[in-house]
């Protein structure tokens, strides 16, 4: 029984050590950050974890979360009050409660900072015109707002800022990092900000006060799956007032100005509070940028083969049936009219984060110049030899794998080549719902303004489409008849 009850004992403790954890993260500095201290920590306790980064807004990242595509990730409470539950004046106790009822999700203990929302300008620009307030920029309307695009329509940003201040700017949408470089440039005047934003103090930005308390408190905490391992949660509660402001605000600076990678910054800061003993070093840039652009190419070419899988014998079924051509290329044509960005978000609640939604979606952009080109391909083949097909007693089918195909090959061939182009470039923006490739580069510098991790993901793109171009190309050449 003794045995028994040990083996028993080390299968439990097999299973928890191979149990998976998946870690999400919105896409700026700071959710990498936290995330990857997260991750750090329950890989030190033996979990597997899967890190989901890059994942767009709140909406998305908590969207990802309610449907299972991941199981934590790091939320500020008066985002959770404001954008998700609607609900401004909860307690953070009151909104655990309403999201284990609502969600089956649960709230962990404050990190220890409040990383607010401010406006904030460049320090000699405001004083020069005696601002010190955000109520002071009511009397300036020609001031110049770039905001962030999530700030610009959220609960708790400008539309209602405007409201409760009478502020008479009209602002221009900006990404997030981008809004920073601007203000650095004297491009705009004013630009929203987390409190706790490297940028704030290298660049010696002033935070405007708000002088109404319009902004909620915004602590740090991890927002997890109730179902989430006991053992997970007791790991993930050490954080608990491990962060203040300043020192958050130091962490985003190391990151965004002294060029270290946010795994490296995390888990430095980890193990100076000694809540890590070592940090496993991540791949070298060589190993990562390949492991990325086989990724990339994955993702293009699974999606490549199943929008040709259905396309080209849709483009057989309209070229024989030409009435419902119109129609039908209407609606493939209606797909690439909607931003990518936008389509990938829509496949949250469907299909989650990751490949399946992302693939999806880069299929549906591959459709319409595969069909159009196969319907168009088959209709120029030449009346006359379709006669002499017809002639010879071949059936329709006969004569559409031994005439008709071999001739519009070539304008089919180009279709796909057009698909597999836009699939490349359309599946750069598949990280942000998770699905990995060189996307992460581009969209992790655009949150750290960081211009080599950019190039790093859109140079290996560039090559893809010029190599997918050339492979097309020669295969075109190699697809006309020449008998």
């Amino acid at each position: 029984m003794k045995m028994l009850l040990t083996m028993a004992m080390a299968f439990v403790c097999v299973v928890t050590q191979a149990q998976r954890i998946r870690v999400g993260a919105k896409h700026f500095n700071e959710g990498y950050l936290l995330s990857e201290m997260q991750a750090l920590l329950l890989e030190q306790q033996g979990f597997e974890v899967a890190r989901h980064y890059n994942l767009g807004g709140t909406l998305v990242c908590f969207e990802a979360l309610r449907t299972g595509a991941i199981d934590v990730y790091p939320e500020y409470t008066g985002t959770l009050a404001a954008e998700i539950l609607k609900q401004a004046t909860l307690t953070r106790e009151q909104m655990d409660s309403v999201l284990r009822a609502r969600h089956a999700l649960t709230l962990g203990n404050p990190y220890g900072f409040n990383n607010t929302y401010a406006l904030v300008m460049r320090k000699r620009w405001a004083k020069a015109r005696n601002i010190q307030t955000i109520s002071d920029l009511a009397a300036h309307p020609d001031l110049r707002a770039g905001i962030s695009y999530e700030f610009l329509k959220r609960q708790d940003g400008w539309d209602n800022l405007a409201t409760a201040y009478q502020l008479p700017q009209l602002p221009t949408g900006l990404e997030h990092g981008l809004a920073y470089e601007a203000l650095v440039n004297g491009k705009i005047d004013v630009t929203d900000a987390y409190s706790t934003d490297g940028e704030i103090a290298v660049n010696d930005f002033l935070q405007l006060t708000d002088d109404r308390n319009f902004f909620p408190r915004y602590e740090a905490v991890s927002l997890m799956r109730a179902s989430l391992p006991e053992k997970a949660k007791t790991v993930l509660a050490v954080l608990e007032n491990q962060l203040s402001e300043r020192e958050m605000q130091a962490l985003n600076a190391q990151v965004l100005y002294e060029k270290k990678n946010f795994r490296e910054v995390a888990g430095g800061f980890l193990r100076a509070k000694g809540l890590l003993k070592e940090t496993v070093g991540g791949p070298s840039v060589a190993g990562e940028v390949a492991a990325k652009t086989i990724r990339h190419l994955w993702l293009t070419f699974v999606a490549l083969l199943v929008a040709m899988a259905i396309a080209v014998p849709a483009g057989i079924a309209l070229y024989w049936h030409p009435r419902a051509a119109q129609g039908v290329l209407y609606v493939t044509g209606l797909l690439q009219t909607i931003p990518s960005i936008a389509l990938l978000a829509m496949m949250i609640p469907l299909l989650g984060i990751g490949v399946t939604p992302a693939i999806v979606a880069l299929v549906l952009y591959a459709l319409l110049p595969i069909v159009r080109n196969t319907v168009t391909g088959l209709a120029q083949v030449d009346p006359l030899l379709k006669n002499v097909a017809d002639g010879v007693g071949m059936t329709r089918a006969q004569r559409l794998r031994l005439v008709e195909l071999p001739l519009a090959m070539p304008v089919i061939l180009a279709g796909i080549r057009t698909a597999a182009v836009i699939n490349v470039g359309t599946a750069t923006l598949a990280a942000f719902i998770g699905a990995g490739g060189l996307g992460e580069f581009i969209v992790t510098g655009l949150a750290l303004n960081n211009t080599d991790l950019i190039l790093r993901g859109a140079i290996p793109a560039a090559l893809l489409a010029l190599g997918v171009e050339w492979v097309f190309g020669w295969m075109e050449k190699r697809g006309v008849p020449t008998g």
